[in-house]
């Protein structure tokens, strides 16, 4: 499948996605929603099917993601309220798809993520960033809301961090992102792509649908009273040890060999 502004390359079971507007810092528009929401849908459609284990989200450039297009943010100055109703909807359902992909999406963040870039980076399961990345949910800097981000940034970063920089829209280094959870390994630029393939080796060492099954329970169960979440996760275990998935990797472990997944 062609894009304009993604590039896509497959290397066996890992898919690299790269947002490809170096010249405007990977900056959104409607063009590059449409396509990450188009590459979306087919990937989970398809993700099992091709043996598809992962996926590595990076930018190409100097830049991971500078957040809105200039030109499209000038646009959206005449826009009516309808008219930015269906493209904030149009971009929440970008984040929805990437959020719910049935692999693991690894975020390699160098430079800067800033407004709808740090949505990216709350939307990976897994982040890992140059020590000199800048973070910053800026909304606020411009008269407007990091809205369509929060539910994702809010899961990953909690409401007290939240009130600091949803507040403030200040921006914070790739430290700070750590400390508040939004950010998972901090590695210098020149190790940026070790740190991310020791991820990809943990995840190949994993049950491919264990792996898809554990990121739907997180969302199931993370705001669930727990009276509400026991039979939820009892059914999930009982139904993955008797899968044939958990089977041969239950077997695998006593017979003390590797799973048919490999790893």
């Amino acid at each position: 499948m062609a894009y304009q502004f993604l590039l896509t390359r497959r290397d066996g079971p890992i898919e690299y996605l790269t947002l490809n507007r170096p010249d405007v810092r990977n900056a959104f528009n409607e063009e590059v929603i449409a396509e990450l929401t188009r590459w979306t849908s087919a990937t989970s459609e398809t993700a099992e099917m091709t043996g598809l284990r992962a996926v590595v989200l990076g930018g190409a450039g100097p830049v991971f993601c500078a957040g809105a297009d200039l030109t499209w943010m000038s646009q959206m100055v005449a826009y009516t309220e309808a008219d930015n109703l269906r493209d904030a909807m149009a971009m929440s359902r970008m984040f929805a798809g990437l959020n719910t992909l049935p692999v693991p999406l690894i975020g390699r963040i160098h430079g800067a993520a800033l407004g709808g870039g740090c949505g990216l980076a709350a939307v990976c399961d897994i982040v890992v960033a140059e020590e000199a990345a800048v973070f910053g949910f800026t909304e606020v800097k411009l008269g407007i809301l990091p809205a369509v981000i929060s539910p994702f940034a809010l899961s990953k970063i909690g409401r007290s961090a939240a009130r600091e920089l949803f507040l403030t829209g200040s921006r914070f280094a790739a430290a700070r992102a750590r400390e508040i959870g939004l950010v998972h390994a901090v590695v210098p630029a020149t190790e940026l792509d070790a740190a991310v393939t020791r991820y990809i080796k943990e995840v190949l060492t994993a049950g491919p649908q264990a792996i898809a099954a554990a990121k739907a329970l997180i969302t199931q169960v993370w705001s669930a009273a727990i009276d509400e979440a026991m039979p939820v996760t009892a059914k999930a275990i009982a139904t993955r040890r008797v899968s044939p998935e958990g089977q041969e990797g239950m077997k695998a472990f006593l017979e003390k060999r590797r799973p048919s997944w490999g790893g």
